[in-house]
């Protein structure tokens, strides 16, 4: 895993195209969580709400790594079911579109989530 000094520096090791979409995840978490602590954790894009994580992003080779902790997958299962996934994650293939107003609600969801569990 490589140590990366930011999210800039992230998104910046990846092709321009990746980078367009990696730059549209995270400006929507910006929107969707103004608050929110950005930095890289576990080799990826990290933000916390209430000193808590909120969402994780990546690139891999054939799709978009987005993890939004298990509740947040969940209260999304519907939508969420014509993607592969695992606990707590979800990937989106990168020879479809990307679901962005998909990843915006789940980012608010997880905002309003942790501002009611922890504050």
């Amino acid at each position: 895993m490589q140590d990366f000094a930011g999210v800039d520096e992230y998104i910046q090791s990846f092709s321009a195209d990746i980078q367009a979409i990696l730059m549209q995840i995270r400006a929507i978490i910006k929107e969707k969580a103004p608050g929110a602590a950005e930095s890289i954790s576990y080799g990826m894009p990290a933000y916390k709400t209430q000193g808590r994580p909120l969402v994780y992003f990546a690139a891999f080779k054939t799709h978009i790594g987005f993890y939004a902790t298990p509740t947040g997958h969940a209260a999304f299962e519907k939508e969420l079911s014509v993607y592969k996934q695992g606990k707590g994650s979800v990937q989106f293939p990168l020879n479809q579109p990307i679901p962005f107003d998909l990843i915006g609600k789940i980012v608010e969801f997880r905002v309003i989530e942790n501002a009611e569990k922890y504050n």
